[in-house]
C-alpha cells in the first residue's frame, strides 16, 4: 500500500492544528462576547432588583416521580420568592412537556401552588424545549417586553444575553441556592451551549419547533393550564 508523501501528512496536520486552534479562539470570543455584554443586566441582591410584571423560571430535569431535581427545586424556590416579595406580578414557568409521560412545567406549577402561588398567577410554556426557545416564545406568544430571568449562574449569561438581543429587556436573577452534581460538567457545556446559542442568534436565525396563537400575560394562567 502507497504511503502519503510526507509533506502531504504534514500539511494534513498543519490544517488540522490549525483548525482546532481557530475554532477554540472564536469559541472564547463568543463566550466573553456573552458574558460580558449580559454581566452588568444581572442582579444578585433581590432588594435592588426593580419591579416587573413577569418571572421566566426556566426548566431542568423532573424525576419520574414527579419530583424536581434540585437545580429546578431551587429555580422555582427563587421565582416563589420574587412573588411573594412582589418584584413581580406573574411567574411563566417554561419547560419540557413533549411527551405526555414527561412534564416540567406541571410539576413546577404544582409545587409553587403548594407554596401559596395563586394559580391566576402561574402561566405555562409547555414548549420551552431549549433556552432560545423559551425566550423567543416568551416574547412571541406571551408579548413579554420585560422580565426577570430565573436560573442558575452558569446558565444565567446566556439566557440574558439571548433575551436581549430579541428585544427583550430581561434582568436576570440567579437562583444558586446549593453545590450542584456534575458541578464542571455543567461550565463545560454551558461553554458550548453558548456557542450554540450565539449561532442560533446571528447565523441560523431558528424559530422555535412550536408557535401558536398569542396568549395575554396580564390576564389569568388559568388558560396555560391543561
Amino acid at each position: 500500500m502507497n504511503r502519503l508523501p510526507k509533506r502531504i501528512v504534514i500539511g494534513i496536520i498543519l490544517f488540522t492544528f490549525i483548525s482546532i486552534f481557530l475554532s477554540a479562539a472564536i469559541s472564547y470570543y463568543i463566550n466573553r462576547e456573552i458574558i460580558d455584554s449580559s454581566n452588568p443586566w444581572i442582579i444578585n441582591d433581590i432588594k435592588k432588583l426593580p419591579e416587573t410584571s413577569v418571572a421566566l423560571v426556566l426548566g431542568a430535569m423532573v424525576w419520574e416521580d414527579g419530583e424536581l431535581s434540585h437545580i429546578l427545586l431551587d429555580r422555582v424556590n427563587t421565582g416563589i420568592e420574587l412573588y411573594k416579595q412582589k418584584k413581580v406580578n406573574k411567574l411563566l414557568f417554561s419547560g419540557d412537556h413533549g411527551r405526555k409521560k414527561y412534564d416540567e412545567v406541571n410539576a413546577m406549577k404544582k409545587y409553587a401552588i403548594s407554596k401559596g402561588v395563586s394559580v391566576e398567577d402561574i402561566f405555562l410554556d409547555h414548549a420551552g424545549f431549549r433556552t432560545y426557545d423559551s425566550i423567543y416564545r416568551a416574547k412571541n406568544i406571551f408579548n413579554i417586553k420585560s422580565m426577570i430571568i430565573v436560573t442558575q449562574s452558569f446558565h444565567l449569561n446566556r439566557a440574558v444575553y439571548t433575551a436581549r438581543e430579541v428585544g427583550v429587556s430581561a434582568i436576570g436573577f440567579p437562583s444558586d441556592k446549593r453545590i450542584y452534581i456534575h458541578h464542571y460538567v455543567n461550565h463545560i457545556r454551558e461553554f458550548l451551549a453558548r456557542v450554540n446559542a450565539y449561532l442560533d442568534l446571528h447565523l441560523l436565525t431558528k424559530k422555535p419547533k412550536i408557535l401558536g396563537p398569542k396568549i395575554d400575560i396580564t390576564g389569568s394562567g388559568v388558560i396555560t393550564h391543561d
